[in-house]
C-alpha cells in the first residue's frame, strides 16, 4: 500500500466574503477518502488541510510546519480571487511582492522581492492539461492564469515553489489555486457554487496524486 500525504491550505476570512471558498474547499477535502477520489485500490492517501492568515510574514512558515509535519509528497496552496468567475490554475509564481492594501499585520511592501536574487519566476508543478481535462468533464467553469498577482498568494506561492525545487530530499507536487467567489447557482459572470468548487479541488488532488504516481512532461501545461 502506497500512503501519498496531501496538505492543502486555504486563507482566512475575507473581509468582504460571507462564504470563502478557500477555506470552505480544504476543510471538505480534508473528510474525502482515496476511494471517494476515485484512485487506485494501492494508493493511500491523506489530507490535512491548514488555514493561514493573508500575512506576508506568516503565511508561508505556518504552511512550512504543516508540510514538515506531515510529511507532505503533495502541497496545493489555495486563495480566492474576487474577479474571476471559474476556478483558476495559477501557472506561475513571480518574484515580486508589490501590495496596494496591508495585509492582516498592517504591511504594504512595494516592489520587494520575496527572496533576494532569487529566480525571476516559478512554474507550477500541478499537472494542469489532467486538471482541465477533469473540468471539462464535470462542467466545472475554469481556466489558466498567468499568475497568481503581487499579493500574499503569490508570495506563498512563490514560496512553496522556492523551497519545493531546492528540497533535496524528495520530489514534491506543488502548485497554486485561485477559486472564485461562491454563488447560490452557476452564473458565469460571478462564480461558482461551494459544491462545484469541492468537486474541483477532488479533482484536482486526485490528478496530483496520479501524476506523483507517474510523472508526466505531457500532463503539464505552460503555453
Amino acid at each position: 500500500m502506497k500512503q501519498i500525504n496531501v496538505v492543502i491550505s486555504g486563507f482566512g476570512p475575507y473581509a468582504d466574503l460571507s462564504v470563502n471558498p478557500s477555506y470552505e474547499v480544504p476543510l471538505a477535502l480534508e473528510q474525502y477518502s482515496s476511494q471517494e477520489l476515485d484512485l487506485p485500490e494501492d494508493v493511500r492517501v491523506n489530507i490535512k488541510s491548514v488555514m493561514l492568515p493573508i500575512s506576508f510574514a506568516n503565511a508561508w512558515p505556518q504552511l512550512l510546519e504543516m508540510i514538515n509535519a506531515q510529511d507532505a509528497d503533495i502541497v496545493i496552496a489555495t486563495g480566492v480571487k474576487h474577479t474571476a468567475r471559474g476556478v483558476q490554475l495559477e501557472r506561475c509564481a513571480t518574484n515580486i511582492m508589490d501590495a496596494t492594501k496591508p495585509d492582516v499585520d498592517n504591511h504594504t511592501p512595494q516592489s520587494v522581492q520575496i527572496v533576494e536574487n532569487g529566480p525571476s519566476a516559478y512554474w507550477t508543478r500541478l499537472p494542469l492539461r489532467m486538471i482541465l481535462n477533469d473540468f471539462a468533464h464535470d462542467a466545472i467553469a475554469s481556466t489558466l492564469s498567468s499568475d497568481a498577482g503581487t499579493y500574499v498568494c503569490n508570495s506563498l506561492f512563490y514560496r512553496l515553489l522556492n523551497w519545493a525545487s531546492n528540497n533535496s530530499k524528495k520530489q514534491i507536487i506543488a502548485g497554486f489555486v485561485s477559486f472564485p467567489p461562491v454563488v447560490a447557482t452557476h452564473d458565469a459572470r460571478h462564480g461558482l457554487p461551494l459544491d462545484s468548487q469541492i468537486k474541483a479541488g477532488q479533482n484536482i488532488i486526485r490528478e496530483a496524486v496520479k501524476y506523483y504516481m507517474k510523472p508526466s512532461s505531457l500532463s503539464i501545461l505552460l503555453e
